[in-house]
C-alpha cells in the first residue's frame, strides 16, 4: 500500500510539473506574426505580351479547274512533292476535242469561203476595166458601167466579211485549244500537296468560280504565325521583334521566330479589336505543321539581375488603411458617376501600349519590421504578371515583404478570437 501512494504520489508531482512548464511556454513562448511574408528576390525578369495564333505556309496557292468536266486521271496526293509545271490531274478530255475538231472544221470552211471572195473580187475587176473601155469607146450604155461598178465594190465587201469570218474561226480554234489544254491540271509552284478535294470520276463545275482541286505549300521549311493581338497590347510589337511560342505537338520545346509585319486592318468580333501580327520562323526540321495552334509570347524587354516582388505584395494593405481606402474609393465613385448612357472609356492602371505594364509607378508597400507593418514606398519596371521589378526604393534583397495575413492575423483583426485556433502555439510540455 505504502508502495502504491508512493507511485501515485510521484505521478502527480510529474503532471503538476508538466503543466506548470506548459503554461510558462504558453506565456513567454514566441507569438506567431500574424502576416505573410515573401522576401525580395534578386534575379531575371521578362515582360511579355500572349497571344495565339495558326501556323501556316508562307506561300500557299489553291490550284483549280478553268474548265467543267470529270476527273479522269489524279496523279498527285496528300503529302506529294510537286514541281512547276508538273501534271497532277486531268479532265475527261472527248468532249474538248470534239470541240476542237468542230472549230478546225469551221475554220476550213471560213478560210474556203475567203479563197472564194478573193476569186469573185479579180473576176469583178477584169468585168469592171472591160466595161470602161467599151464605154470609152461608146460601145455600151453607162448603165452598164454602172453595174460592174456595183458588184466589184459588192466583192470587195464580201472579201473583207469572209477575212472576219475566218479570224472569228480562228479565234474559235484557239479557245477550243485553250479549253482541252486546261483539262490538264498543272502545278504553279514547286511545293508539297497538303490537300487533296477531289476523287477520279467527280464532276467539277467551273460555271461561277473555280472550283479547288488542291493545296499546295509552297516550301513548309518556312512558315508563319498569324497572331490575333489585342489593341491594348499592339504597341508593344514591333517589326524584328523575338517571338518564341510552344504547340501542343511539343509541348516541352519551344519554337523562336521573329516579328514580320503587324497589319494595320484592325479585326473587329463582338467590339473587341485585334491586329494580325505575322510571325516568320524556321522550320527546317519540318516538326511544325500548318494549321497547328500556337501559343506566342512576344518579348517586350528584358532585364537580369534586378530586385523583384511578387505582384501580391502590391495588393496588400493593412485592414485599417484598406476599409479607409475603399471609403475613398466608394465617395468618388459616388460623386463621379456617370450619367445614363454615358461611354467608359478609362482602363485600369498600368494597362495601355507602351506602358509595359505597371512599369514606372510609384506605389507603396509594407515591410514586416519588429512584428509591424512599415510602408515603403517604390518605383516599379517591368513585369512578367507574378513578379514586378523594382527600380528604386528603400528595398534590399531578403527583405520581408507582406503580402497577406495569415488566417489567425485575420480573425485578430476582424475582432473574432477562434478558440480552437489561438495565434499563439499550445505548450504543455507534450509534442
Amino acid at each position: 500500500m505504502k508502495g502504491k501512494r508512493l507511485f501515485a504520489l510521484i505521478v502527480a508531482i510529474l503532471v503538476l510539473a508538466g503543466t506548470g512548464y506548459g503554461f510558462w511556454r504558453w506565456g513567454n513562448g514566441p507569438k506567431e506574426s500574424p502576416y505573410v511574408t515573401m522576401p525580395v528576390q534578386r534575379g531575371n525578369i521578362t515582360q511579355v505580351v500572349s497571344s495565339t495564333g495558326t501556323l501556316q505556309a508562307v506561300i500557299t496557292v489553291l490550284v483549280g479547274s478553268q474548265v467543267s468536266g470529270t476527273i479522269d486521271q489524279l496523279f498527285a496526293d496528300f503529302n506529294t512533292k510537286v514541281k512547276a509545271g508538273q501534271v497532277v490531274a486531268q479532265l475527261n478530255q472527248d468532249k474538248f476535242k470534239a470541240a476542237v475538231d468542230q472549230a478546225r472544221a469551221n475554220l476550213l470552211a471560213a478560210e474556203s469561203n475567203l479563197a472564194k471572195a478573193k476569186v469573185t473580187v479579180v473576176d469583178a475587176q477584169r468585168t469592171l476595166e472591160r466595161n470602161r473601155e467599151l464605154r470609152k469607146r461608146d460601145l455600151m450604155p453607162q448603165s452598164d458601167l454602172d453595174a460592174a461598178q456595183t458588184a466589184y465594190d459588192a466583192a470587195l465587201a464580201q472579201l473583207e466579211v469572209n477575212k472576219a469570218q475566218s479570224a472569228q474561226a480562228q479565234a474559235a480554234l484557239s479557245q477550243a485549244t485553250v479549253d482541252l489544254n486546261n483539262t490538264v491540271i498543272r502545278s504553279p509552284v514547286d511545293g508539297i500537296v497538303i490537300s487533296r478535294n477531289v476523287d477520279v470520276g467527280q464532276t467539277v463545275a467551273a460555271s461561277l468560280q473555280a472550283p479547288t482541286l488542291f493545296t499546295i505549300a509552297n516550301d513548309l521549311s518556312k512558315m508563319e504565325v498569324h497572331t490575333n493581338v489585342d489593341e491594348a497590347d499592339v504597341g508593344n510589337v514591333t517589326e524584328g521583334q523575338e517571338v518564341s511560342f510552344t504547340v501542343d505537338a511539343f509541348p516541352a520545346r519551344r519554337f523562336r521566330g521573329r516579328v514580320h509585319q503587324v497589319r494595320n486592318a484592325p479585326i473587329v468580333v463582338q467590339n473587341v479589336v485585334t491586329y494580325d501580327a505575322v510571325v516568320r520562323i524556321d522550320n527546317k526540321d519540318l516538326l511544325l505543321k500548318p494549321g497547328m495552334t500556337a501559343n506566342v509570347q512576344f518579348l517586350v524587354s528584358r532585364k537580369e539581375n534586378v530586385l523583384m516582388i511578387p505582384n501580391m505584395a502590391m495588393r496588400f494593405k493593412p485592414p485599417d488603411q484598406k476599409d479607409e481606402a475603399q471609403e475613398l474609393l466608394r465617395r468618388e465613385q459616388t460623386r463621379a458617376a456617370p450619367t445614363l448612357g454615358a461611354k467608359r472609356t478609362s482602363r485600369s492602371p498600368g494597362s495601355g501600349a507602351g506602358g509595359g505594364g505597371r512599369g514606372g509607378r510609384r506605389v507603396t508597400l509594407y515591410l514586416l519590421s519588429a512584428g509591424k507593418a512599415e510602408p515603403v514606398e517604390v518605383q516599379l519596371g517591368i513585369t512578367d504578371g507574378s513578379k514586378t521589378e523594382v527600380r528604386d526604393g528603400e528595398l534590399k534583397e531578403n527583405d520581408p515583404v507582406i503580402i497577406g495575413l495569415t488566417s489567425a492575423g485575420a480573425q485578430t483583426q476582424s475582432g473574432v478570437v477562434n478558440p480552437f485556433q489561438p495565434s499563439q502555439p499550445r505548450g504543455f510540455g507534450f509534442r
